[in-house]
């Protein structure tokens, strides 16, 4: 196993007293502030060990196969809020009707797992009854901004060949747009329900919950004629831990801490893009 460790700022005496505590055998430097660490002894006291460190010091730290690379994947599936950007737009709408602390104390309670996702989503998109569509463009246009990474990351895993998909419990009126704007190559969320010009309080069709994200996961997988395996998923919150668990390297970004105990990977400090930092 190797160790990456990778942060917004590095000392590289820092660096090595961290790769000691895994008995590295030597530490070659990757990129701005990342670092892989070469054959790090691999279990629960030390992976312990370097987790508090790396706290401390402000680091992300990832146990991953030495031979790693990013040809071995096929396929990034990614969430949308709070993941490829910064907002809940759900919560940035309920603001435009002045109830974004009600409505965001759903959301983070749902994606701390604390209620059941369609439960959470049919309770907060109630709340938005009555608001004029346009405050939806507003979001987007006033609000919505990508996560740090989040374009290089795209360029990295498109450059490998691979297929891209955003996938969100939240709504199309966003994903389409973004993935238009970043040349995805698919987007699925839900639809809200809009009559003469304002929101019904409701969705139309499905509801994109946690299975129907880890459903996608495995169809678009094979509609590529690979296993789930192929697919590198992120995520923040609990209705993404099915998707992730089928993939072969999930990716917890800035994420509920369910979701980081859960993932291969967790990110907290540093951009979306410290995923290639992962693969030689």
């Amino acid at each position: 196993m190797d160790l990456i460790l990778q942060g917004l700022h590095s000392e590289r005496a820092i660096i090595e007293r961290i790769a000691a505590l895994a008995d590295a055998q030597g530490v070659l430097e990757i990129g701005v502030h990342a670092y892989r660490c070469k054959g790090v002894a691999d279990s629960a006291p030390v992976h312990g060990l370097i987790d508090a460190a790396c706290q401390h010091a402000q680091l992300d730290a990832t146990f991953i196969e030495a031979d790693k690379k990013l040809s071995d994947f096929k396929l990034l599936v990614t969430d949308m809020d709070s993941t490829l950007i910064t907002i809940e737009c759900i919560d940035e709408i309920a603001d435009m009707q002045g109830l974004k602390p009600q409505v965001a104390a759903i959301t983070e309670a749902a994606m701390r797992g604390e209620i059941e996702f369609r439960e959470s989503l049919t309770r907060r998109v109630a709340l938005l009854k009555g608001l004029d569509a346009s405050a939806l463009q507003r979001v987007f246009d006033e609000r919505l901004q990508l996560s740090p990474g989040a374009v290089a990351l795209l360029a990295g895993v498109k450059a490998a060949g691979m297929k891209t998909v955003l996938i969100s419990g939240g709504f199309t009126f966003f994903t389409d747009r973004l993935r238009e704007q970043l040349g995805l190559d698919m987007s699925f969320a839900n639809v809200l329900e809009i009559m003469d010009g304002k929101l019904t309080g409701k969705v139309s069709g499905p509801i994109v919950d946690a299975e129907e994200k880890r459903r996608t996961v495995e169809r678009e997988s094979a509609a590529l004629g690979v296993p789930p395996s192929a697919a590198i998923v992120m995520g923040d919150g609990a209705n993404d831990l099915q998707m992730m668990s089928v993939a072969g390297l999930s990716v917890a970004f800035r994420a509920k801490p369910v979701v980081r105990a859960q993932a291969d990977v967790a990110l907290n400090f540093v951009g979306l893009d410290g995923v290639l930092n992962l693969f030689k």
